[in-house]
């Protein structure tokens, strides 16, 4: 048996916590200052109302829908149709025109808030947000300064009807 053994301490080293503790000192007020300044924003989104003919005879609304195709936007009501075809270009497609209709739209039927997006399975997340963005609100300039006009806020999304194979070619035409 070695000598040394006898004298050697079997007790375990204190733990020094210090540098954990500036860390924490410096991390959580960083943190709570930062945690101020980001927010997340939730855009409340339903689903398309079906079509029930009891549902439709209790309540004559006019139903809103643009149809994301490929190549074009489709502005129409379910009771009466097309109201305009937009036509996208090789840039994509045209937002301001989409805008400057629902506001047109919107002031023929200013008490209506709700809209339905219907897109293709290959519309992408980037063209659905613009869209919703063009439909839900406008900025305006009320006596020196930009304010967000309401347009159409409650939205919901669901997919677009199969398109016809004798109308596949015929795009915005009636």
């Amino acid at each position: 048996m070695n000598r040394y053994n006898r004298y050697r301490d079997n007790t375990p080293p204190e733990l020094n916590i210090t540098a954990f503790m500036n860390l924490m000192v410096i991390l959580v007020p960083f943190l709570l200052i930062t945690a101020v300044f980001s927010r997340i924003t939730i855009l409340q989104l339903n689903l398309p109302e079906g079509s029930n003919p009891a549902m439709n005879n209790l309540k004559k609304e006019m139903h809103l829908e643009i149809l994301i195709r490929d190549d074009y936007l489709d502005v129409s009501t379910r009771e009466a149709g097309r109201i305009r075809c937009i036509k996208a270009s090789e840039g994509g497609y045209d937002y301001k025109a989409l805008s400057e209709l629902i506001q047109q739209i919107k002031l023929r039927i200013p008490d209506k808030k709700n809209i339905t997006l219907l897109s293709e399975a290959n519309t992408t997340y980037d063209v659905l947000v613009h869209i919703m963005d063009s439909v839900r609100s406008v900025k305006q300039t009320h006596v020196l300064s930009v304010v967000d006009a309401e347009l159409f806020p409650n939205i919901a999304i669901g997919d677009a009807p199969p398109l016809n194979p004798a109308r596949k070619k015929a795009g915005c035409h009636p």
